[in-house]
């Protein structure tokens, strides 16, 4: 009789403890994300250029600075740039792992091109630095691929077609991480 009170006594006030609780994690954590993207700064004029600008004009050019590093990640995951642009991006790989462990570039796909297809492909064309030269025809600009301290500027025109273009590193198990998004306006 007293073990069976007892067991009542436990599990009452575990019961009525668990009514004051605030609420998960999870939905905190979602109304804090919220919250700080409608408190968004407007970008100044200078991020402006960097990520693409109202006022740009035909034969603008677009600079661009990307590190990629030996987490598997770039520095940016989004690129603004508008039809008749040029864009100058430069890609640094800040990381200190080899190049035949953690090299990195950055590729830019044709709007369309299927993803997945080109990522799988590519990490087979170890020959080509994992650009598969069957696919070129996917591809709108890129970077060799790059090792420790490396970095390369390529310059490239934005394409005539509107929309969202995707762009990746090619090298071996790297997309599912380091791979973004370069949107181009009219």
């Amino acid at each position: 009789m007293n073990y069976r009170s007892l067991a009542f006594l436990a599990c009452s006030s575990l019961l009525f403890s668990c009514g004051n609780e605030s609420p998960p994690a999870a939905e905190s954590s979602t109304e804090t994300v919220i919250e700080a993207e409608e408190n968004t700064p407007v970008p100044s004029s200078e991020s402006e250029e960097i990520n693409g600008s109202e006022d740009a004009a035909p034969g603008d050019t677009l600079f661009v600075e990307i590190e990629a590093n030996d987490q598997m990640k770039y520095s940016t995951d989004r690129i603004d740039a508008y039809i008749g642009q040029v864009v100058s991006l430069t890609l640094k790989n800040v990381g200190e792992m080899p190049k035949e462990a953690m090299g990195h570039n950055w590729t830019l796909l044709r709007k369309g091109a299927d993803f997945q297809d080109y990522a799988s492909k590519a990490m087979l064309a170890k020959e080509d630095d994992f650009l598969p030269a069957d696919l070129m025809g996917e591809v709108v600009a890129h970077t060799a691929l790059l090792g420790p301290g490396e970095s390369e500027t390529i310059t490239f025109e934005v394409p005539e077609e509107a929309g969202p273009y995707k762009f990746l590193c090619t090298f071996p198990g790297h997309f599912g991480t380091m791979q973004g998004l370069f949107f181009v306006r009219q």
